[in-house]
């Protein structure tokens, strides 16, 4: 009987790690990375219709889809969000337009209210892997941007290039080019200067809204935003996966590391890098460089699941030693860290450089 028992277990055994070879043979190959990482087939709305965003608890016309064009011709499905009061205020008006993806949102009303305000702000949003613009909580945490101005924070959400009603496939250049799409539609079409608009990034959407915020910072002239703020960064997509676990559990890759070179040799085959620590740097550095006044914010859950906390001091210390010209090691900035840090208790905490 034990025999059985050991033989039936060392089967399994030797079943799964024939498994997970194969798995991680796969995740050499582009086309399955690309699922892996993107997750961009899960829609999580399928049952919805993405045009008609009442059915997600908008009011009639506050949300409005339409259509973007990337530099690669590629088609970007976006979501325009009016605030609050400014609907409330043309209410009649917008009731009478009809509810659908309009092929020129320059002809809506709302695209009016957003190019003829001064005083409006508006959020480039920039989600994170898996879904569309209209999945989980994505919809509620439009409400709660646009709520901390209600008559003046517009907000532009939009699928990258592969994602829910947006062609193509997406790939770290391909994504990089929709956002340079989106900001050059918010500044040049809609007429928003930089210093009205804010980038925000959840998850993997935070590689992206660095990258462009980096991108912009860097070129000339130089252009910088009302603020970038980044929702559960990660360092970079080789890091990520060594530390990331299915439902904060099953481990994918994190078995490996403790096999420096073999997992060293696996990181070589991640084509899409999303190098955050190091775009932050550059970032921060052109614009101390530039004497360019500049605002980063970073946010994460110590108990997020997806995303590991630990990223985020990692990425504060490669921004901080970037605004130090002879640089600061991780050391001397916990030697730092009582001076800069506020305490608020189950609120968390709060460090400011």
């Amino acid at each position: 009987m034990a025999a059985s028992v050991f033989k039936f277990v060392s089967v399994s055994a030797a079943a799964l790690v024939g498994l997970y070879a194969t798995f991680l043979g796969l995740l050499t190959t582009q086309t399955f990375q690309r699922h892996v990482v993107y997750l961009h087939k899960i829609q999580m709305t399928w049952f919805s219709d993405l045009d008609v965003p009442e059915t997600f608890g908008f009011l009639r016309n506050q949300a409005t889809p339409f259509i973007l064009k990337s530099s690669d011709g590629e088609r970007l499905y976006a979501w325009h969000i009016l605030p609050l009061e400014i609907f409330r205020k043309h209410e009649l008006a917008l009731l009478e337009e009809p509810v659908e993806l309009v092929s020129d949102f320059t002809s809506k009303l709302a695209f009016k209210l957003l190019r003829e305000d001064p005083d409006a702000r508006l959020i480039l949003h920039f989600h994170g892997a898996v879904g569309t613009v209209g999945s989980g909580y994505r919809v509620p945490n439009y409400r709660t941007l646009s709520a901390g101005q209600p008559g003046k924070i517009h907000v532009l959400t939009f699928d990258y290039q592969g994602y829910g009603r947006s062609s193509g496939t997406p790939s770290e250049n391909g994504i990089l080019l929709d956002a340079a799409a989106v900001v050059e539609w918010a500044i040049n079409t809609a007429g928003i200067s930089p210093s009205r608009i804010l980038i925000f990034g959840q998850s993997m959407g935070t590689a992206v809204a660095t990258a462009i915020s980096n991108q912009y910072a860097r070129q000339e002239p130089p252009v910088v935003f009302a603020g970038t703020v980044l929702i559960a960064p990660f360092v970079d997509a080789a890091t990520l996966v060594s530390t990331y676990r299915v439902a904060g559990t099953i481990p994918i890759l994190s078995p490996l590391a403790t096999i420096p070179t073999l997992f060293k040799a696996l990181q070589g085959f991640i084509r899409d890098k999303w190098s955050t620590k190091d775009r932050i740097a550059q970032y921060v550095r052109a614009n101390e460089v530039n004497g360019e006044s500049y605002r980063l914010t970073i946010i994460h859950a110590e108990d997020d699941y997806d995303v590991p906390w630990s990223h985020t001091p990692e990425l504060f210390w490669h921004a901080v030693n970037a605004t130090v010209p002879t640089g600061i090691s991780h050391d001397e900035l916990e030697e730092k860290r009582s001076e800069i840090k506020t305490d608020l208790g189950a609120a968390g905490s709060v460090m400011e450089w």
